[in-house]
Order: structure tokens, then sequence, then C-alpha cells
């Protein structure tokens, strides 16, 4: 039996069972996290946890800019304080993805909210 707060995904391929806090997602998580921070250190940025500090997407943004060379095309919000404002900038980042031409993948289970 599963605990609550932890969902429990069913690997198609094997038939095995994990938690969503595997330890290779830890991993993952953490890796990415330093790959982040490592290229933000030019825009004197860092995250901390990733769900939190890229959910308004001014880092993503600025990421995003850091990555490419390239300023957004579009207007962000500076200071976005509702959650309509966080999406938008996270949707300003996405259309700057589709615009590069840089196709998103999925390296695990997707999950669907």
């Amino acid at each position: 039996r599963w605990p609550h707060n932890q969902v429990c995904h069913k690997s198609a391929a094997k038939g095995t069972r994990f938690h969503d806090d595997a330890p290779w997602k830890k991993i993952q998580k953490n890796t990415f996290t330093r790959w982040c921070n490592e290229h933000l250190k030019s825009v004197e940025l860092q995250i901390g946890d990733l769900k939190f500090d890229l959910s308004d997407g001014l880092i993503l943004i600025s990421l995003l800019e850091v990555l490419s060379h390239k300023r957004m095309f579009r207007k962000y919000h500076t200071r976005p304080t509702f959650r309509q404002l966080k999406l938008d900038n996270v949707s300003v980042a996405l259309e700057f993805l589709d615009h590069e031409k840089v196709k998103l993948v999925s390296i695990g289970e997707l999950q669907h909210a």
C-alpha cells in the first residue's frame, strides 16, 4: 500500500513500480538544477527549488536568454503577482522555444494533472 502523499507508477516496459521520489528522479532533478545554476551564474540568478523558482516564468525566461544569446521577442511581466501573469510568462518562454524550433521531450513517464 502506498502512502497517500506519494504516487506510484507502473512502468509499461518492465511492469515495475516506483514512487515519484524514486532515487533516479532525485538525481535527475539535482543534476538539472545544478546545470541550470551553472548557466544562470552569468546573470546572477540561482534556482533552489525547480517547481517554485520556475513557476513565475522569470528565471525560465532568463535561462532561455542566456542559453540562446537572444532576448525574448515578446514582452513579459517583470513582477508577476497574480497566477495569470505567471502563466503568461511561462507561455512567453514556451512560445520562444517554439519560435526557435526547440522540440520538448520527456525522458520519464508523463504525468497529467
